[in-house]
Formats: structure tokens, C-alpha cells, sequence
């Protein structure tokens, strides 16, 4: 939603997040101020938010949803997300994987400074033009597996979570 109807419900009382968060907001009737309940339990008047670029590109986001205790680790949910924002988080330097994967440690990641070794020993760094020297690496119970691709209910799924 957007936050205009998410500021709404937070109006009405209600705690909201965008879906990736381990947090939420909502406002205070007390203080006539949304209120930053952060993944850590610290709460914060939003006027006092050290990074405002991230609190207003958070504010234009159109994909606000009601905080609830199945998907906010605050009340005891787990924060899901897409896979479009999964790219986006790898490409930030973290791990993701579905929640539903139960391969221990098994998660994926952005991998880059890529080479292989050629039958002449020869080390060649491999660069692409529309990628540069990076590609998706799966990280599962048997090794490394460069270049994974994601299967279509991989891509269409709202299950991801970040890796531990």
C-alpha cells in the first residue's frame, strides 16, 4: 500500500513496515509523531532520524503492509520479502535465501572478483559487458555453485528471508 493509506491506519492505531523489516511504526497520540520501533526494541521519534534520505525513500515506498506477529520479528513474525528485493539486498552485500530452504547455512549471494584457472594454468578474470565480474552464487550443503539461476517459483515467491 501506500503510505499515505499506511499513515492512515497508523492514525487509526495500527503498527505498520515495509516488508523486509525486523521493525515497524506507528504513531503516537501522545506525542502527535510517528513513532521508529526499530529491529532492536529502540524506539525513536521519527523527526529525530539521523539518515532522513533513507526515512524519505522508505515514506515513498508503495509497498507498506500491516505489522503483525507472522511477519514482523518485533512481534513475533519473520520479516518476508520478494525476490526483486532480494536482487537488491545481495547486490548491498547481503545473504538471502527462501524461507522454506532447510540446507544448513544454505543461502545465496553476489559474488564477484570471479576467475577460473585454464588447462595451462593460466588465471583469467572473467568480465561481462552487461554484468561486469559478478554473478549469483548458491551456497548449499555441497559447495559453492556459481552462476545459479532462480527457478520461476523462485522468482514469483514473497518468501525471501535474509541468511543468518
Amino acid at each position: 500500500m501506500l503510505f499515505k493509506e499506511a499513515f492512515e491506519l497508523m492514525k487509526k492505531g495500527m503498527k505498520v513496515k515495509l516488508p523486509s523489516w525486523g521493525g515497524y511504526w506507528y504513531w503516537s497520540k501522545e506525542k502527535q509523531t510517528i513513532i521508529i520501533h526499530t529491529k532492536d526494541g529502540t524506539e525513536m521519534d521519527i523527526r529525530e532520524t539521523q539518515i532522513p534520505d533513507y526515512t524519505f525513500s522508505n515514506i515513498a515506498s508503495d509497498e507498506w503492509v500491516l505489522a503483525d506477529d507472522q511477519n514482523c520479528p518485533e512481534l513475533g513474525g519473520t520479516a518476508t520479502f520478494s525476490f526483486g528485493d532480494a536482487i537488491k539486498y545481495m547486490k548491498r552485500g547481503l545473504r538471502v535465501k527462501r524461507k522454506g530452504w532447510n540446507g544448513k547455512n544454505q543461502h545465496i549471494e553476489l559474488a564477484s572478483n570471479i576467475s577460473y584457472v585454464t588447462d595451462d594454468k593460466e588465471i583469467v578474470n572473467c568480465e561481462h559487458d552487461a554484468i561486469g565480474n559478478q554473478a549469483i552464487a548458491f551456497v548449499g550443503t555441497s559447495g559453492v555453485q556459481m552462476g545459479w539461476l532462480a527457478s520461476q517459483a523462485d522468482m514469483l515467491a514473497d518468501d525471501w528471508v535474509f541468511a543468518e
